[in-house]
């Protein structure tokens, strides 16, 4: 079972593959978001563990939204989570009782399928998900070992009845014909209500463990997100956005990279229950700015 030592200790071995980023060496720790409204025009937020535990909202964050926007602040939310498509996406989180727009969700699928080339793409997704907006051919792969074989790339979209059997077949067939594989989730776990579930940012450093070739990454911390990001806030300055998430190796590295200011939230997702001040000294990633929730 994963641990959070064991999550971190991962994401320490697989530092050399992620984006650079110094920080100050020092955290201020602040008990509402509200603190440091003055220092901040648009409030980034990570869905898991800041906004959502599963399908569980966190108490107070719909709120928290939804006060910070009648002040005049932009929203965002910034999540990994590839295994459904923008519209499916932004569903998700009004059924949670969000009050979400459109244009304030950006997701690892939305920068994926941005970069997909022609040819047949296997797709390695959830059973409920439709693919409809892939703008390629797919095959969705299973465990027919021919499938994997025939096709031109791989998109990983989810984890949802990814087998060690599955994973073995994909990465034989990598080993004989090596092709581009897109990990559309490049987080190694997600928090859930019973735990941390494995994702295929996980997956993806094991093939790239293995040094195949033409393995990468889309999400937090790869700057692809960040500039979507960007580009949907014309006229504020990075130092005046403030990303808000609760892992130090994807939310706050890939903020800190592109000279945002960062949150770190502690109380409900991968440092749950833990003090974060070893972990941010082990790593010498420090946060703008500490907090329990939003």
């Amino acid at each position: 079972m994963d641990t959070v030592d064991s999550i971190f200790d991962r994401y320490e071995a697989i530092r050399h593959r992620l984006p650079h980023a110094t920080t100050a060496n020092r955290t201020i720790d602040i008990s509402s978001l509200l603190d440091v409204t003055e220092e901040i025009d648009a409030f980034v937020f990570d869905a898991f563990g800041v906004l959502n535990v599963g399908e569980v909202p966190i108490t107070g964050a719909a709120d928290r939204l939804d006060q910070l926007r009648s002040r005049g602040h932009e929203i965002r939310v910034l999540s990994n989570a590839a295994s459904y498509d923008h519209e499916a996406a932004v569903e998700k989180f009004r059924r949670l009782g969000m009050n979400i727009r459109e244009n304030e969700v950006i997701t690892s699928r939305d920068a994926s399928l941005a970069d997909l080339t022609p040819g047949l793409w296997g797709c390695i997704a959830a059973a409920a998900d439709r693919l409809q907006d892939i703008p390629a051919a797919t095959l969705r792969l299973q465990a027919e070992s021919a499938d994997y074989d025939r096709v031109d790339a791989f998109l990983f979209l989810s984890t949802e009845g990814w087998t060690q059997e599955k994973q073995n077949i994909l990465e034989r067939s990598l080993r004989d014909n090596p092709r581009p594989v897109i990990i559309a989730n490049a987080d190694l776990v997600a928090p859930r209500e019973g735990g941390f579930t494995r994702e295929p940012g996980h997956y993806g450093h094991l093939l790239a463990d293995l040094g195949l070739p033409d393995i990468s990454f889309r999400g937090k911390p790869f700057g692809d997100v960040y500039e979507l990001v960007e580009a949907s806030l014309p006229g504020v300055a990075p130092d005046r956005i403030a990303m808000c998430g609760d892992t130090l190796h994807t939310d706050i590295l890939g903020a800190a990279a592109r000279q945002w200011r960062t949150v770190l939230v502690t109380r409900d997702g991968l440092f749950a229950g833990v003090d974060t001040t070893p972990y941010c000294t082990g790593a010498r990633l420090f946060p703008t700015w500490r907090l329990e929730k939003i």
